[in-house]
Order: C-alpha cells, then sequence, then structure tokens
C-alpha cells in the first residue's frame, strides 16, 4: 500500500502483509513525532503530487532492490509526541536488499516528495519548507 492519511498508521498491519513464502527479510522503519522542544507537529502535503512521487519511489525500490513488497504510508495533519509519521515496511528474499531498500526510500521521501512541517511549541509556531532543513 502507498498511502497518506489523516489517521494513525498502524504499522503491524503491513508488516503482516509482508509475510509471503519468497519473503526472507522485512524490514521497517517507524517514524515518530520526537521532543524537539516542540509540543506537537503539523504536517500539509500536496497529496495529488505526493501519491505519484511515493509510487514512483516503490517502483524504483521495487526494481532497484528486487523486493517483493513495500509499503509506505505517510501520515499528515497535527501530531503530537511520539505518534507514527511514517511507516516503510520492504519485504526482500534477503536481508541486504530489505535494509538498503528501506533507507534509500526514506532518503528519496526527505529529498522530493511535497510535504511540509510546522512546529508547534506552547508560544508559537513555525513552518519549515526548505528540504535541506534537518529532521
Amino acid at each position: 500500500m502507498i498511502a497518506i492519511t489523516r489517521d494513525p498508521i498502524d504499522p503491524y498491519r503491513f508488516i503482516e502483509s509482508a509475510k509471503i513464502p519468497e519473503t526472507g527479510g522485512i524490514v521497517t522503519f517507524i517514524g515518530t513525532v520526537r521532543d524537539d522542544g516542540i509540543e506537537a507537529l503539523d504536517l500539509d502535503v500536496c497529496e495529488e503530487v505526493a501519491l505519484s512521487d511515493l509510487n514512483k519511489i516503490a517502483e524504483q525500490a521495487t526494481a532497484d532492490y528486487h523486493l517483493n513488497t513495500v509499503d509506505i504510508v505517510h501520515r499528515v495533519g497535527r501530531m503530537n509526541l511520539t505518534e507514527t509519521i511514517l511507516v516503510i515496511v520492504v519485504g526482500s528474499s534477503h536481508r541486504q536488499e530489505g535494509f538498503a531498500a528501506c533507507s534509500w526510500i526514506l532518503e528519496q521521501i526527505k529529498a522530493f516528495v511535497p510535504i511540509w512541517k510546522k512546529d508547534i511549541w506552547k508560544n508559537g509556531e513555525s513552518w519549515h519548507f526548505s528540504k535541506e532543513e534537518g529532521n
């Protein structure tokens, strides 16, 4: 599944769906809202473009890393500390391809997918639009 959602993400659903006979390893990345002095995070998205980009990333990863399955689900909207932002689950025949693919997918998302972040503090908020800014 490739999706953008405003609802909480259950990563175990995708881990279970990656368990197929050809798969020898399932690699998972679960990104969460961390405490960088913020109280919450608000993510906004150009959904049509983001979904297209996520699908292209998944297709490229499947081809380049010989994946059996790939799921990418990104949450948008307001999230509090420790809530799940992003789930990437890849199923591969061998662990090396799975780990490499999961890392590559994450870096591609951060570099190319139009999702913008607003930090929310007790006394204010600020948007981050640059892809080069840390997170």
